[in-house]
Order: C-alpha cells, then sequence, then structure tokens
C-alpha cells in the first residue's frame, strides 16, 4: 500500500482481446511487469446489440449491472446504483469515450463524461490523435504534471474506453491502447513519485463471443483434463458466488483480461506476454468476478475502507 492516495487510470479496450499479437510489445511488458488475470463476466442477452454488451461490460467494471435494463434503453428513470461519488467517498471520476450510448450510461451514474477535444485541442476521435499528447493530457487529469504528482487533482479515477465495431478497424485500435500504454508506463517509471502513485489497469474484453471461444477461451474446470470421477471435489470457483450463494448468471468463458502495475504496490507474477493462456497459467489475480474491479481500485485510491469490500 502507497504512504499516500493512488490516483486510478483505467484503459478498457472494449472488444480488443483477442487481437493482441506479438507486435503489441507494450501491453506484453505491461503484463511482464504486472499483477495479471481475469474478470468474470455474465451471459448478456442473446438478441443485444454490439453498444448493449459494450454498456453492460462497463457497468460491471463499475458494479452497477443492476441498472442494465434501465440505461440500455435510454429509460428517465433513476437508477438504482448510487453514483460512483455517493459509493466512493466522493471519489471524482470521469469517463473518456466516443461511444453515445456509454456517455449517457456514465453520465447517469456520476462520471464527468469528457470529449476527446476537451484532452487535446483537436476534433479528431481519440484513436486519431498522438498517443504521446492524449498519455500526458490524461495524467494531467490526476493531477500528474511532469514528474510530480500535484496534492490536488481534476479527478482521482478516470476511465478510458478504446473500442471499435467497425470491420476492418480493430487492429488499429488495439493498436493505439499499445501505445497508449507505452507512452503512460514511460512517463511512469519505476522508483519514480509517479510509478508509485499511479494505479494504472489496462482491461481487455474479447466482444462479441461465439460457441467456438468456450473451448478456447475457458475458465471452467469441465473444460480441462480432469478425471471425471474426481469432478465432484473440486469446490466452486469464487468468482461463481456472491457471499455464500451461487451467482446464476455466470459466463465460464471469454473473460475480460486485465494486467495491474503500480511500482512497488501491486505484486508482480510469472506472466510474460499479454495473452490467454499466459494469464491462465501464471496470472496471480486468477479470476475475481468484474463487479469488485471497481471496489479494488477504490481501495487502492483510499476512497474504500476496505480491499475488495
Amino acid at each position: 500500500m502507497a504512504d499516500k492516495p493512488s490516483r486510478g487510470l483505467v484503459l478498457y479496450g472494449d472488444g480488443l482481446a483477442r487481437f493482441v499479437n506479438p507486435s503489441h510489445t507494450h501491453l506484453h511488458s505491461l503484463a511482464a511487469q504486472s499483477l495479471c488475470g481475469f474478470l468474470s463476466l455474465p451471459h448478456f442477452p442473446p438478441t443485444e446489440n454490439v453498444d448493449g454488451r459494450t454498456v453492460g461490460e462497463f457497468l460491471n467494471l463499475v458494479d452497477a449491472y443492476d441498472d442494465y435494463t434501465t440505461l440500455n434503453v435510454e429509460s428517465q428513470d433513476k437508477c438504482i446504483t448510487p453514483t460512483i461519488s455517493e459509493r466512493f467517498m466522493g471519489v471524482k471520476a470521469a469517463l473518456i469515450t466516443e461511444n453515445t450510448r456509454l456517455k449517457s450510461c456514465g453520465g447517469r451514474l456520476g462520471l464527468s463524461v469528457l470529449q476527446s477535444n476537451e484532452l487535446i485541442n483537436d476534433s479528431s476521435p481519440l484513436v486519431d490523435s498522438p498517443a504521446n499528447l492524449v498519455a500526458m493530457e490524461l495524467l494531467k487529469l490526476l493531477g500528474i504534471q511532469g514528474e510530480k504528482v500535484l496534492d490536488t487533482s481534476q479527478f482521482d479515477l478516470v476511465f478510458v474506453h478504446v473500442g471499435a465495431h467497425e470491420e476492418g478497424q480493430v487492429s488499429k485500435y488495439t493498436e493505439y491502447v499499445n501505445s497508449l500504454v507505452g507512452e503512460i508506463i514511460s512517463k511512469a517509471k519505476r522508483e519514480s513519485e509517479i510509478g508509485s502513485r499511479l494505479h494504472l489497469s489496462v482491461v481487455l474484453s474479447y466482444g462479441d463471443t461465439s460457441k467456438d471461444d468456450e473451448s478456447s477461451f475457458s475458465l471452467s474446470n469441465k473444460n480441462r483434463n480432469i478425471d471425471s470421477k474426481f469432478t465432484s471435489l473440486f469446490p466452486s470457483q469464487s468468482y461463481t458466488m456472491k457471499g455464500s450463494n451461487l451467482r446464476s448468471n455466470v459466463r465460464d468463458y471469454c473473460p475480460m483480461m486485465i494486467a495491474q502495475w503500480q511500482d512497488a504496490v501491486t505484486r508482480k507474477d510469472m506472466v510474460e506476454s499479454f495473452s490467454f493462456q499466459d494469464f491462465l497459467e501464471n496470472g496471480g489475480n486468477m479470476t475475481i468476478p468484474a463487479d469488485r474491479f471497481v471496489h479494488e481500485v477504490a481501495f487502492k485510491l483510499w476512497k474504500a475502507p476496505k480491499y475488495g469490500a
């Protein structure tokens, strides 16, 4: 734990996990020095469209999935979930996204929704902006300028949503996240004031799933080489539980992949690359429900009284 509250930056790569390849060296380098694992998701309604799935994933990240139906139909009904500030000791949180439905969703949950042109003086989409300038402006939002962390900041926590649903554009967006990670890590050097105060989370999801994904990206014991005589001896995994009760809707495949880094604060595991198999075999964080993620981050920001609460 740091001796001062951290500032949190979450890069959410919407549907980009399956497109990471060996050329994305910054993502692999981050994974090699981070705590890595998975965030389990529910089964989303089969008739839901791409934007609805994006909203569902984000609502899980901020533990507001009870509002999935309400926010997905653009209802004006009051959200069931209190604002993020109300839940986490006045935390000042922002969301940067180009997705119209996600903007509405974030605003109603109490996040300050920013346009990419509010970061830099450019009307282009975020992924068409220079990654080095975007990284610098993101850190400024968190009160990080030059090599210093200021006592006050505009925000304590910033979510950046990057995702492409257009065919042929996904590789561009994945490369942009890779470049952005490289720029941020280069500014938050090890053993620096920034490195010890910046809590960086890179979350990549698989997006729309297919039947083939159930075996290719599975978390479940039933898809591993376990003698059928012993399967009943394996206890329920913690990500399938909520308190003492089994969760009724858990997807055992295509979880979000997460790498978290904060110098001298987060643990380093044995992962060497940002890949599903490496995370599965060597990730120190294993699998937790996606709705526990924001609680973990809030604790690092000194905005929650207990780890994982």
